[in-house]
């Protein structure tokens, strides 16, 4: 269907993308960073050309929220300046960027749920360079569609999922924070909706901006940690109790966002895409993990 590059092959999110590429039809072109530094402009100019793509999609990103509050010239580098690179290298040789990025540009306290339109204000350094990254993407490239998404997990990676079955195997007892909300949001829905995306966008029925995607449905992590042991313990047998507290119980060196909700209505009214519900995708994604499907 199309013809794509894409950047940060290695993480989660570039994983199930490069997975699920082949089965949607498009000719895809994969570099983790040992194949592209993305923070070199010529090596970027180079790739494009090489590759020839009609849509580039950056799933590249630094993503360790604590540690980038000690190392923000990292986070900047990747999270702010790379992505006004590539958009530059994309608008030189023709091609259309698909950015991702993320809820940790807003503040968490709006009541209900993000909308695209809402004044970003993030807490911290990880969530300030996302948001520098948005504004170099704008400032360079015109077709570009930037995804904001939340709370992503899935079968590749380190994630909170992954973590809550190590814990829960371990542990008879897990302490969970109960009072921050989020849309959980499967790599599956990422990959599926930007390559369904990619086409549209490069045919020009997708208007370029940015766009809300996340999981169907807001929840707290403490449920959804429950609802990840819950499944779990019907194939392992293990039924840790699941113990609520407060963001004030567990700091962090990093602030996160009390309400990390994202409308996705926008997206889904533009490209006819919407994510699963998270409840349904947790327990897909728990019973590949474990590898025997329950019931």
């Amino acid at each position: 269907m199309s013809r794509l590059l894409l950047l940060g092959a290695g993480g989660q999110v570039g994983r199930e993308i490069a997975a699920q590429a082949a089965g949607a039809g498009h000719e895809l072109v994969a570099l983790d960073h040992a194949g592209l530094d993305i923070t070199d402009a010529a090596a970027l100019a180079r790739a494009l050309a090489t590759a020839r793509p009609e849509v580039v999609i950056n799933a590249a990103a630094y993503t360790a929220v604590d540690r980038a509050e000690s190392e923000p010239e990292r986070a900047h580098l990747i999270n702010a300046v790379a992505p006004g690179l590539i958009a530059q290298a994309c608008a030189e040789q023709g091609a259309a960027l698909i950015h991702l990025s993320t809820d940790y540009v807003f503040d968490g306290t709006k009541p209900g749920a993000y909308v695209e339109t809402d004044p970003v204000a993030p807490l911290g350094v990880y969530g300030a360079s996302k948001e520098e990254g948005e504004r170099a993407v704008r400032a360079a490239l015109a077709r570009h569609l930037i995804i904001r998404t939340s709370w992503v997990y899935g079968v590749y990676g380190a994630n909170f999922l992954k973590t809550m079955l190590r814990l829960a195997a371990e542990r008879d007892r897990l302490t969970i924070v109960a009072d921050q909300r989020g849309c959980p949001t499967a790599t599956r829905d990422i990959a599926d909706g930007l390559l369904a995306a990619a086409p549209l966008l490069a045919a020009g029925t997708l208007a370029p901006g940015t766009y809300h995607f996340a999981g169907s449905g807001a929840t707290s992590w403490f449920d959804f940690a429950t609802a990840i042991v819950e499944r779990a313990g019907l194939h392992t047998g293990r039924h840790p109790e699941v113990v609520p507290i407060t963001t004030a119980d567990y700091p962090t060196p990093a602030r996160r966002p009390a309400n990390s909700e994202l409308s996705s209505a926008a997206f889904a009214q533009a490209s006819g895409i919407r994510a699963a519900p998270w409840q349904d995708r947790v327990v897909e994604v728990v019973d590949t993990l474990l590898a025997s499907p329950a019931g």
